[in-house]
């Protein structure tokens, strides 16, 4: 698990935004099925581990009366997931569309916000926030028997082969 997060990581480093947005995606999903009994994805587990885990980064009190605004809910993550993995679009129903911002094209940080009809993010806090829920759910589960149980069923690297199969170089299964 921690080789995909920090695979992740080095996309965003070096610049592979699409991917990096991509693996984010799916990440939710991951610790969703390993986190649970049956060690499947559904969409309820998705949207309740990016409601724990992330989605207070994307929530905010705004105005005179501080009236709270949700961003980004597990929902809407998990329909962006669903409509830019399956679909390549980046329409999110409540908003016309999402709009990240690459760092590398500006100084200035545009993030969690609504430009007119669409929401703005900005790529690397997003995956990085995606991220860090990881690191907060790996905390948590990773040295309990549900995880040990579901992880052998994650496909991961084996830097010196998966003998029997193959044997004296890296391999990922």
């Amino acid at each position: 698990m921690r080789d995909f997060l920090e695979q992740i990581q080095t996309a965003l480093d070096s610049g592979l935004y699409y991917l990096a947005l991509f693996a984010s995606l799916g990440v939710p999903d991951i610790c969703g099925a390993i986190g649970s009994n049956d060690g499947k994805a559904t969409k309820g587990k998705y949207i309740e581990w990016f409601d724990k885990y992330v989605a207070h980064k994307y929530s905010a009190c705004v105005g005179v009366a501080h009236e709270r605004i949700e961003f980004l809910t597990g929902e809407d993550c998990y329909r962006f997931r669903c409509l830019l993995l399956h679909q390549g679009s980046s329409q999110l129903g409540r908003y016309s569309r999402v709009i990240f911002v690459e760092p590398s094209v500006t100084t200035i940080v545009a993030h969690c916000n609504v430009l007119h009809d669409a929401l703005n993010l900005h790529v690397r806090i997003f995956c990085a926030d995606i991220l860090s829920g990881a690191e907060d759910w790996l905390q948590e589960y990773e040295g309990t028997e549900l995880y040990k149980k579901n992880y052998g069923k994650f496909m991961q690297r084996y830097p010196e082969g998966l003998a029997p199969y193959i044997v004296g170089v890296p391999v990922i299964s």
